[in-house]
């Protein structure tokens, strides 16, 4: 088993950065695939950005991509999700997950495709 727990959210305004981290304990949490989502209110929750195990392989949605960085630390379990240029359209409860796939060079993309959650962290941008 493997809990996620998220940190770092926050009110901010437009142009901010904000930097996420999501902290993993459990068995074997260092090698799985890890990937940020968001859902905004009346939203469907989306893919934001995800990261195979080793962090060689990354992905982000078009959206985000030039402003936000996804990057882990395997020896803290750990992995972060730096906001830049923050826009009010980033309010969303973002959550961090994880896929029990040990290893896997993968970047996956479906919330269908993530075994643990977190519970959320809010972020909330002014105009």
């Amino acid at each position: 088993q493997v809990q996620l727990v998220e940190s770092g959210g926050g009110l901010v305004q437009a142009g901010d950065s904000l930097r996420l981290s999501c902290a993993a304990s459990g068995r074997t949490a260092s090698i799985y695939p890890m990937g940020w989502f968001r859902q905004a209110p009346g939203k469907e929750r989306e893919f934001v950005a995800g990261i195979s195990y080793t962090g060689r392989y990354i992905q982000y949605v078009d959206s985000v991509k030039g402003r936000f960085t996804i990057s882990r630390d395997n020896a803290k379990m750990t992995t972060y999700l730096q906001m830049n240029s923050l826009k009010p359209e980033d309010t969303a409860v973002y959550y961090c997950a994880a896929k029990d796939s040990p290893y896997s060079i993968r970047v996956l993309r479906g919330d269908n495709e993530y075994d643990y959650w977190g519970q959320g962290t809010q972020v909330t941008v002014s105009s």
